[in-house]
């Protein structure tokens, strides 16, 4: 580790800028002061548009890319659409994280109802569980009324 804290960059790969693009930055930047300076307008809008456009086609000749044609799949480019491009109405490919979300949902929904039902295992369940209870409650239920009697029996005996 080097002294004073400053962190080396060994590893990293260095990234020349080509001759030729940069003076191609000079000229489009002269270019545009140049334009701001003397001319505010649509034509300066419109000479804007065309030395983008000749920008993009010097890219894509410059150096060997020019010479082979090769298409990276793994190469996004960027590619800006208009509003009037775009359509709508058109259905939209969801993603394998959404298709999945919406998979899950819809089983849930179906076990839900089933559950609803008492056709699933843990409604079966549940359900017995719950006759149980009720028969312990009722069984309990019948205990106090006796209990109840009992007492009202007793405290008339003990009244007379």
């Amino acid at each position: 580790m080097p002294r004073g804290g400053k962190k080396g960059h060994k590893g990293r790969g260095k990234q020349f800028s080509n001759p030729e693009e940069i003076d191609r930055q000079m000229r489009v930047q002269k270019e545009m002061e140049e334009n701001a300076g003397a001319e505010k307008g649509s034509s300066s809008e419109s000479e804007g548009e065309s030395s983008s456009d000749e920008e993009s086609d010097s890219r894509k000749r410059s150096g060997v890319e020019g010479l082979i044609e090769i298409e990276n799949p793994n190469r996004v480019s960027q590619k800006s659409k208009k509003v009037a491009e775009l359509d709508v109405s058109a259905p939209r490919e969801l993603s394998r994280r959404e298709r999945e979300e919406i998979e899950k949902q819809k089983s849930k929904e179906r076990y839900m109802k089933l559950h609803l039902e008492g056709k699933t295992e843990q409604a079966r369940a549940d359900l017995a569980r719950l006759a149980i209870i009720k028969k312990q409650r009722e069984e309990a239920a019948k205990k106090r009324e006796e209990l109840r009697k009992e007492k009202e029996a007793e405290e008339a005996k003990a009244r007379r």
